[in-house]
């Protein structure tokens, strides 16, 4: 009787994973569990208490098959998808390198411009500057939001606002359009592209790289679109929070927030604060910290705009950790939200 493999079989994605789990023992597999969520525990927990037996034939193909896998992440974390394509087609040959690549593909979900994401942002920037503003706008939307904070705030003052705009009104973007930048930017992953059309860019887009980016930056694009875009520029605002914004947050919002503020960071931020910011703070502090952070702020002296920005930005990077991890929730003017 012929050997039965695991590709033979039909064997599903579960399947597999449990009989891997079982090859590796309980040790090891132990060590994998913590990284899953508890659903996909539960799943493989019982698909591995119903495995009965395993043929030393399909637990070979498994494990070869996770090898292979484990090798293109590899490969592609050191030089991208086409990377990993060439050096599978020599470790394994062009058909089964394809099928591996396709899984992984699939189930990793790999973006367009992936070879972008990988580079530093001063070659990014010095790549695309003198790209058409909806170029930089589609390349944008596909990098992480640090990444694309520090490409915006390096192109010409009246590009920005334009750029941001384009990121924002940005919906949908054909594949053909995608692979076609690709190719001019020498994409690496224009094969590969899904062909479902992809929904990308849109004002949430836009806030993430807006909350990233410096004050000053943040600022002229806003201002520059409240004067061209007003109805686009108060919906971004609604989904952004700034240092004023703290008016947003309730006393025991504010008291949780002030708990990771460095003191220094707070006179200087409350250096050209308006006076109802700063009655917030100090309605929330001690009258004896109230006291100390005033004379901080007295006799600091005169403070660089740009450091009171900077201090303002750590402040708000607290409270947006804190709302993330839903220890406050920011009101945003919703009506009905409540904050904790």
């Amino acid at each position: 009787m012929a050997k039965s493999s695991a590709k033979e079989d039909g064997i599903r994605g579960i399947q597999k994973a449990a009989i891997l789990l079982i090859s590796l023992g309980p040790e090891r597999s132990a060590g994998i569990f913590k990284h899953l969520k508890e659903e996909e525990i539960e799943e493989l927990t019982l698909e591995i208490a119903n495995t009965r037996s395993i043929t030393p034939q399909v637990k070979d193909d498994v494990i070869n098959e996770f090898y292979e896998i484990c090798l293109a992440q590899q490969y592609i974390a050191e030089g991208g998808i086409g990377y990993a394509k060439e050096l599978l087609e020599k470790a394994v040959g062009a058909e089964k390198a394809m099928d591996v690549i396709g899984k992984l593909t699939a189930s990793l979900q790999v973006k367009p411009f992936e070879f972008v994401r990988k580079t530093d942002a001063t070659q990014i920037i010095n790549f695309i500057q003198d790209e058409h503003p909806q170029t930089i706008a589609l390349i944008l939307s596909y990098l992480a939001p640090s990444q694309s904070a520090l490409v915006i705030s390096a192109l010409p003052p009246e590009r920005q606002a334009d750029v941001a705009r384009r990121i924002a009104v940005m919906d949908r973007t054909s594949p053909d359009v995608i692979k076609e930048v690709e190719k001019v930017l020498e994409s690496k992953l224009a094969s590969l592209v899904n062909q479902d059309y992809t929904i990308i860019g849109g004002v949430d887009a836009v806030v993430e790289i807006l909350n990233t980016v410096d004050r000053g930056t943040e600022r002229h694009i806003m201002e520059t679109l409240e004067i061209d875009e007003p109805e686009l520029a108060d919906e971004i605002r609604k989904k952004m929070f700034v240092f004023e914004d703290i008016l947003l947050l309730d006393d025991r919002a504010i008291q949780r927030v002030l708990r990771e503020v460095d003191n220094n960071d707070l006179a200087v931020a409350l250096k050209v604060a308006n006076d109802d910011v700063k009655g917030a703070i100090f309605n929330n502090m001690s009258k004896r910290l109230v006291v100390m952070i005033q004379e901080d702020m007295e006799f600091m002296g005169p403070v660089r705009m740009k450091d009171v920005e900077e201090a303002q930005q750590k402040i708000v990077n607290v409270i947006r950790k804190l709302e993330d991890t839903g220890e406050i929730v920011i009101s945003r003017g919703g009506g009905d939200e409540i904050v904790v």
